[in-house]
């Protein structure tokens, strides 16, 4: 395996290029963490080409779990729901929020201790497998706060309650604070949403309060996940730039972007340092593959497959021919080069039009 530093181990920095894998990535990592949502199913339906890639991935050897910030449905429903895809899922491959919060809290609480729950089935489960006692009011002397998304049907009264308890001291927490989810209809408020009701509501405290949030891409994400699998050389497979791929680089740990879910190529091309994956593919065929080297430096442009790119005063620039996603390749290297620890402000347009992309 082409990769720098040894096959499996984690990047020490943001790549300043996406990085090469002599042998298919499936066989160099003992699990894949994989983001879903826009990764193996979009609105409900499989992406094309997950099921086969998964089952693949799974015959030959890698484990396969699943990490999603939503803290709605349980393990269970989510499996049950892979499963009817063609990707067959037990409910002890799903990590969810919900788990991560709840490890929070009752490593901070005394077992049994009531937790004012604001969401929906998944939080409750997972705040009950720890233990915890699950309340509905602020009078019932909760010990925490936990607002997780709670769908569309939840109670505005819910939020009083979280409020109130917050005002009067009560240690707040949050599985995460994603502003917004992808429906069916368009982008819906997500959890963060409503955490910014309740920040809404005690603002006026002298010292207003911030929630212990759980959710990619912080720490105790990563934390749960790898708990939860003993995964010992994980690799993080994810469509969002701002939770997957961030959350891979807090973690320490190596991570694919793929083209299927929230990410564009333009967005990658001028993502900043700690949102730049390992690799890249178009969808999780990449899992099954090794990835190309991207050559070269700023002088002579940088290559890849059949394609070279250069940064130029204003624009990116892009000649040759070939696979696509070589050139967007080729592009990254060139793009995260010129901007250094920034994000990149060339104009890419000319260049992805060329690409397809």
């Amino acid at each position: 395996m082409h990769h720098s530093p040894a096959a499996g181990t984690a990047t020490a920095a943001p790549p300043s290029r996406p990085l090469a894998a002599e042998e298919p990535l499936h066989t160099s990592y003992d699990t894949a963490l994989l983001d879903l949502d826009g990764v193996v199913y979009a609105g409900g339906e499989a992406v094309p080409h997950a099921v086969g890639s998964l089952a693949t991935a799974r015959e030959s050897g890698l484990r396969l779990a699943y990490v999603t910030n939503n803290a709605a449905r349980t393990p269970q429903t989510v499996a049950a729901h892979l499963t009817r895809l063609g990707v067959p899922a037990a409910a002890d491959e799903i990590i969810t929020s919900a788990q991560a919060v709840a490890r929070l809290i009752a490593e901070r609480v005394p077992r049994g201790a009531r937790v004012l729950a604001v969401g929906a089935d998944g939080l409750r489960v997972a705040l009950e497998e720890r233990g915890l006692t699950v309340v509905e009011t602020a009078e019932e002397e909760p010990a925490a706060v936990v607002q997780g998304y709670g769908g569309p049907s939840m109670e505005w009264g819910r939020l009083v309650e979280a409020a109130i308890a917050v005002q009067r001291g009560v240690p707040w927490f949050a599985s995460n604070t994603d502003l917004t989810i992808p429906s069916g209809r368009g982008i819906a408020p997500g959890n963060g949403s409503a955490v910014e009701v309740v920040r809404i509501a005690t603002r006026w405290m002298r010292t207003p309060p911030e929630p212990v949030v759980a959710g990619k891409p912080l720490p105790p994400m990563h934390r749960e996940s790898i708990l939860r699998t003993g995964a010992r050389r994980p690799l993080v497979v994810g469509d969002r730039l701002d939770t997957d791929i961030e959350g891979a680089h807090a973690g320490r740990v190596d991570s694919l972007l793929v083209l299927t879910g929230v990410t564009d190529a333009a967005q990658l091309i001028a993502a900043r340092p700690v949102h730049r994956p390992t690799y890249v593919a178009r969808d999780l065929r990449g899992l099954l593959q090794a990835q190309p080297e991207v050559t070269g430096d700023a002088a002579s442009g940088f290559g890849c497959g059949g394609w070279t790119a250069h940064a130029g005063a204003e624009q990116l620039e892009l000649v040759g021919d070939g696979d696509p996603v070589d050139g967007l390749r080729a592009l990254c290297g060139a793009a995260w080069s010129a901007a250094g620890e920034g994000e990149c402000r060339l104009d890419a347009g000319s260049a992805l039009t060329r690409l397809g992309l």
